[in-house]
């Protein structure tokens, strides 16, 4: 079973619904979510916020962390889930901010650079990852690692 039917089926046992606040995926994990017929019952909607505009206005993230740590962050990814969880009304959302490439990466944070946000009422996480792919396999790792992240909340694998 894929990853989006495993969260599927764990969602709607528990009538959780989930929300994504997405960037540098540019909606990719909500298109793996919806593409499961009767999504709608847990998948309330997502956010692509690709600027830093979009970011603020949009998920709430404030201009102080953006222009202190940068959009690829822990703060920002939580921020990000915080924000989606809130105007989306869920108990469970995921975001994921992070550098695609093939440009924009830094020394401090090379290209394929992600963070993914979880936000529960449980708690709240976030994952680092470094890709090391293109520009679209770093995209579709950044999907999968955020499903991947949803699942092990879903499983209690996170403490």
């Amino acid at each position: 079973m894929i990853l989006e039917e495993q969260i599927a089926e764990l969602l709607r046992a528990r009538s959780l619904k989930l929300a994504t606040a997405e960037s540098c995926t540019g909606g990719l994990i909500a298109d793996r979510i919806t593409n499961l017929p009767g999504s709608s019952e847990y998948f309330m909607g997502g956010a692509v916020a690709y600027s830093y505009e979009a970011k603020v206005a949009v998920l709430g993230v404030t201009w102080e962390t953006l222009n202190s740590v940068g959009a690829v962050s822990r703060e920002v990814a939580l921020q990000m889930a915080r924000g989606a969880r809130s105007i989306f009304n869920v108990e469970i959302a995921v975001s994921v901010s992070g550098i695609a490439g093939p440009g924009g990466g830094t020394p401090e944070k090379p290209v394929g650079t992600t963070w993914a946000g979880l936000s529960t009422p449980t708690g709240d996480w976030a994952r680092h990852f470094v890709w090391t792919g293109d520009r679209r396999q770093n995209k579709l790792c950044s999907a999968e690692a955020s499903l991947k992240f949803v699942l092990d909340y879903l499983e209690g694998k996170l403490s």
